[in-house]
């Protein structure tokens, strides 16, 4: 049996939703492609449109310009990413598992999803460890902020927040925290990649000593005591 997996997305993020057509899906597939293989900065809707074999007209109908986009695929990424962590931990019972769960989650390569046959998750998680800043590290960042662009991020933090207050119900920092360790995460794995000199991890190549540098930091800040 084939399973399909719908993200419910801002209406604010599109002028027509690409969910509801097949131009639309194959815009958001291929942008995917697209910016993975030349960056955000050199994307543009022309050349998406030459991958699709449609116009840019066409593009614009359903997206007002190429930030809107990039926005749209970070957000449902981090929707993607919520309902993954809610699946891989909805029968663990120690919030403690439950972290280094999610902590395993956001350290480890993604694999492509095959209920979303329109979205290249591995590709899509590669984009946002490297372009994903950009989606808010703009002049508009406010006004965006009142249009709740960036609510399936924050949407993930409280999740992870929760946890953190259910493993130290105490603990002062839980969302600062909780956007620490997604946020680490990702730069982590970049730098063991491709910047070698700013990790500890560079020669090793290995997603599981990102995994254990985390646990280490953020039980290090939730239990000071049992490290002494």
């Amino acid at each position: 049996m084939n399973l399909s997996l719908q993200i419910k997305m801002n209406e604010k993020l599109f002028l027509r939703n690409p969910e509801e057509t097949d131009l639309g899906r194959q815009i958001i597939l291929n942008s995917i492609v697209l910016i993975h293989k030349v960056g955000f900065e050199l994307f543009t809707f022309k050349k998406l449109a030459e991958k699709i074999g449609t116009t840019e007209a066409g593009i614009y109908r359903y997206f007002e310009n190429k930030h809107r986009l990039l926005v749209y695929i970070v957000s449902w990424y981090w929707s993607w990413l919520e309902y993954k962590v809610m699946v891989h931990t909805n029968n663990i019972s120690s919030p403690e598992i439950k972290l280094k769960k999610i902590i395993e989650i956001l350290a480890t390569q993604v694999k492509d999803d095959v209920q979303t046959k329109h979205v290249d998750e591995q590709l899509l998680h590669e984009i946002v460890r490297m372009e994903g800043a950009k989606a808010y590290l703009t002049r508009h960042v406010t006004d965006d902020n009142k249009q709740r662009l960036f609510k399936p991020y924050k949407d993930l933090c409280t999740a992870i927040a929760v946890i953190i207050l259910e493993c130290n119900p105490k603990y002062k920092f839980p969302r600062s925290l909780s956007s620490t360790i997604i946020e680490m995460a990702h730069y982590q794995n970049f730098f063991m990649r491709n910047l070698p000199a700013l990790t500890d991890f560079g020669g090793i190549k290995d997603d599981r000593k990102v995994i254990a540098f985390l646990e280490d930091l953020v039980f290090a800040s939730l239990f000071p005591a049992k490290r002494k």
